[in-house]
């Protein structure tokens, strides 16, 4: 999947674009703070941030932990997300 597909893919859905933008702004998040700062349930940004994981945009920095897990995100993530304030699409 290049970048402009991966970039489509996270406009596709917007819990994933609610997380990229959190993780911009506040650089490691947990699922409970992206939660309380969305307006969103912790299950959808569990969700989200699972569905980056698997795109490898995200990376747990925390992975020993079973709750209270941290993310960030990784190098390709930053490229997304850079590539979408681009085109101001974030």
């Amino acid at each position: 999947m290049n970048v402009d597909e991966i970039e489509r893919w996270v406009l596709s859905v917007d819990r994933r674009l609610l997380l990229m933008r959190s993780i911009r702004n506040s650089r490691v998040v947990k699922a409970s703070e992206v939660a309380n700062m969305t307006d969103r349930s912790i299950q959808n940004i569990s969700r989200a941030i699972k569905e980056c994981e698997e795109r490898e945009l995200v990376e747990c920095i925390t992975p020993e932990k079973h709750t209270w897990k941290k993310y960030m995100l990784t190098d390709l993530g930053y490229h997304v997300l850079r590539e979408l304030e681009k085109h101001e699409m974030i």
